[in-house]
């Protein structure tokens, strides 16, 4: 079942309908559906679909060289190889001299590093060849470092020929919920809390089974495929993923700061701090600071993978006994925890919402960037945190967002207006994110400034395509 990607099947649509040459990177983090939306993508038109494989240039070449024979529509039972893939490509380059062809060259990393040159001999082709013809070049790959470096920098020998490029990122929330329409909205949130909105791991949710029973299925049964996802993603992209694993249990166990992770992994500060970049690279981890322009040296490191950050929280310390056959034990526990770990994956939720609100103007203004806040409150001289804060310089909107089982008070409320005293803006909006609605006290005393909105209104007014 194909889902969502509108607007990039509209960019590509929209591309194919010239009659010029097009040369499209698509890239992203593995399982994020880049193969899926060209399959979709090329499935009505004239299209040549390789799959480059990590192994050696010849055989590479020789499966070249069927999928360039199977685009005639198998009128050769047994299609010639060619010498050599410079030979293919100028096939190519004859086949879409008159007519519009599509050229996918899935996971280009590995064809690169498979034969030298490689990158060379297209740029060669499509300064010599391909930029008269009516080819549609797609080159896709899932080493982020590889497509944005030897692909889209100045120093590739392609750089300067693309004409498109599509980061291809997990769905937000609000696109997941598509793939699983029966289940209630609270059980899709939580889903969308334990897959990050990845495709591949949205296909693995069984719409026929309970929420607990797909947890279960997905994450407590040693035979299922994510199960070990995540230590077979590490070892795919990574030389040394034991190294990384420490460095992600390390922030999955509350390490957010560089020294503490690399106290905790006992690495070097300046080798943790790489890691930690490759890590970023791979959207398995993100950098965040604190949002407005007070000023703070509290950077520190969080798990952005939601997939991985469930697993890490609940899989690891219970390896020996899911193992040993006590799933059911396992998921009693996590089950009076996920109240608590969906605090953040909501804060994430509310703030894609006023993203959306943000661009359909739909806002008191049109806020430039969004984020938490978290630091000293010099009033009243302690800690401090806020879930969101979305402002343009001046204006700001603040936000706490609670995943609770009871509805929200006032005093939610009058807390969040004493902590945005310590802000200096001019104008200040107050939202209020529930998932249990709110009490009829808060509702009859909140002013023109200050706006409440449930879990269900918000899903509610997303799915009308608000």
């Amino acid at each position: 079942m194909f889902v969502g990607r509108e607007r990039e099947l509209m960019a590509l649509n929209e591309m194919y309908s010239g009659d010029k040459f097009e040369c499209a990177v698509i890239y992203g983090r593995r399982r994020v559906g880049k193969t899926s939306l060209i399959q979709e993508f090329i499935k009505d038109k004239k299209a040549i679909y390789f799959l480059s494989l990590e192994t050696s240039g010849r055989v590479n070449l020789e499966n070249f060289s069927r999928s360039i024979w199977r685009v005639e529509g198998g009128k050769i039972q047994t299609p010639p190889l060619f010498a050599s893939f410079i030979d293919a490509l100028e096939a190519v380059g004859d086949l879409s001299c008159d007519e519009r062809l599509i050229l996918a060259i899935d996971e280009y990393p590995y064809l690169a590093g498979s034969v030298e040159g490689m990158s060379s001999m297209l740029q060669a082709q499509i300064d010599m060849r391909y930029m008269n013809s009516k080819l549609f070049l797609i080159l896709c790959g899932s080493s982020m470092s590889f497509m944005e470096h030897q692909v889209l920098g100045y120093k590739s020998p392609v750089y300067g020929r693309r004409t498109a490029q599509f980061k291809i990122q997990p769905f937000s929330f609000f696109e997941s919920i598509r793939y699983h329409e029966r289940f209630k909205a609270s059980d899709n949130a939580v889903i969308y809390g334990i897959t990050g909105g990845i495709p591949h791991y949205l296909s693995k949710i069984d719409g026929t089974k309970s929420l607990k029973r797909n947890i279960y299925d997905s994450f407590l049964n040693p035979t299922s495929y994510l199960f070990e996802e995540p230590s077979n993603l590490l070892k795919q992209e990574l030389r040394e993923p034991q190294m990384y694993n420490d460095v992600i249990t390390a922030i999955a166990a509350g390490s957010s700061r560089l020294n503490e992770i690399a106290t905790k992994t006992g690495l070097d500060t300046a080798i943790c701090s790489k890691y930690l970049r490759t890590l970023i690279s791979l959207g398995i981890v993100k950098k965040e600071s604190p949002m407005t322009s007070l000023k703070s040296n509290k950077s520190n490191y969080r798990i952005a993978d939601n997939m991985f950050r469930f697993w890490y929280r609940f899989v690891p310390q219970n390896i020996s006994l899911i193992q040993s056959g006590g799933a059911e034990e396992v998921y009693g526990s996590i089950e009076h925890q996920i109240p608590a770990y969906m605090g953040e994956v909501f804060e994430e939720i509310c703030k894609q919402y006023l993203w959306a609100e943000n661009l359909a103007k739909r806002l008191p203004f049109c806020f430039r960037d969004a984020g938490r806040w978290w630091g000293t409150n010099s009033i009243k001289k302690r800690e401090e945190e806020v879930d969101i804060i979305a402002s343009d310089g001046e204006r700001a909107i603040f936000c706490e967002c609670k995943w609770t089982n009871k509805p929200v008070g006032s005093g939610v409320l009058e807390g969040l207006i004493e902590k945005s005293l310590m802000f200096s803006y001019k104008e200040k909006h107050y939202y209020l994110f529930s998932k249990s609605g709110f009490t009829d006290e808060l509702k009859a005393g909140v002013g023109s400034n200050v706006r409440l909105i449930s879990f269900d209104d918000m899903v509610h007014e997303r799915g009308r395509g608000r």
